[in-house]
């Protein structure tokens, strides 16, 4: 499992060095190029079960600490710029040296808090922590958590169906609105005058969407209907209760019908529209016309009995 750091600690900004450690395993040969990355827990060297990020999480107000490791495999010695990413939370972090210098061969751990504000929103904050040396930037990605009330919640704005030859495509954006990190899934419904055009059930996107992130997706549809005025709907859901809907009008022209004068096309799709209201209508007519014959066959027979009992009492 990924070693996790939690620390709560009050105070000032750290005090303490670069901690030059031991050569790390076997020398590099020539020409590799130096890493940065979590540095391993307990002072240990690196190895295939180290942290591939970190994970920091703590309430309003907390200084969290962690360490950075760079690793210098050459033969020279190097100088490396680290601090948080310049925007965001990125700014709440404090290296013990803006300025690193790593010997040959060598791995240096850089301490570094995170301080939290008082008014930080809690939820997901991702960031990086940044180190530049030699003509070149390695990110590390920051999983930073600030605790608190979680509030999952997302929207789905500005959805559109474009015609793409023969296929159509649904563009759409995703917000997240909430302070958690979303894993989304998508359900598309589209309705037409001739019944269903387009089911999908809901299904987990590739996609992840942190707090505040806007993200313009696409969804493919090979083969929408040849003709016929089609409403598209979109319902995307995340864990913790997150919901949003939206959705779009789309009139299906056929292939090659394109060059026709639009008032062509929309008299066709009147007459469409006509011919299924009235089919939609010959039920009804067709049952008020028996409800009428009933209606004259049951005065009829009335008259009938009533002419019989006048001829009765004569």
């Amino acid at each position: 499992m990924p070693f996790r750091t939690r620390a709560m600690v009050t105070g000032a900004a750290l005090t303490a060095a670069v901690a030059l450690l031991s050569p790390v395993g076997a020398y590099a040969a020539d020409g590799e190029r130096w890493t940065a990355a979590p540095a391993p827990g307990g002072g240990a060297r690196p190895s295939a079960q180290d942290r591939p990020y970190f994970y920091l999480e703590g309430a309003p107000g907390t200084v969290l600490k962690d360490r950075l490791a760079l690793t210098n495999p050459t033969g020279s010695a190097m100088t490396f710029r680290v601090g948080g990413a310049p925007t965001g939370p990125g700014r709440w972090f404090a290296t013990a040296s803006k300025e690193v210098r790593v010997p040959p061969r060598t791995r240096a751990d850089v301490p570094f808090t995170v301080t939290v504000p008082g008014d930080a929103a809690p939820g997901d904050h991702p960031t990086a922590l940044v180190a530049e040396g030699d003509g070149r930037k390695a990110a590390v990605q920051v999983h930073l958590r600030v605790t608190g009330p979680a509030l999952a919640a997302l929207s789905v704005e500005d959805v559109a169906v474009e015609r793409r030859g023969s296929a159509a495509v649904i563009r759409y954006v995703l917000v997240n609105r909430g302070n958690t990190t979303l894993a989304p899934r998508l359900a598309v419904h589209a309705d037409g005058l001739f019944g269903p055009a387009l089911h999908r059930a809901a299904r987990a996107l590739p996609v992840t969407l942190p707090p505040g992130r806007r993200m313009p997706l696409t969804e493919p549809w090979p083969d929408p209907p040849a003709l016929d005025p089609v409403d598209v709907r979109l319902t995307v859901t995340a864990a913790g209760g997150a919901r949003g809907t939206a959705g779009a009008s789309y009139t299906a022209v056929p292939w090659g019908a394109a060059a026709l004068p639009p008032a062509v096309l929309l008299a066709g799709a009147s007459v469409w529209r006509v011919r299924r209201r009235r089919r939609a209508g010959e039920p009804r007519a067709d049952t008020q016309r028996a409800v009428a014959s009933q209606g004259a066959a049951s005065e009829a027979a009335d008259s009938q009995v009533g002419t019989s009992q006048v001829g009765a009492d004569a």
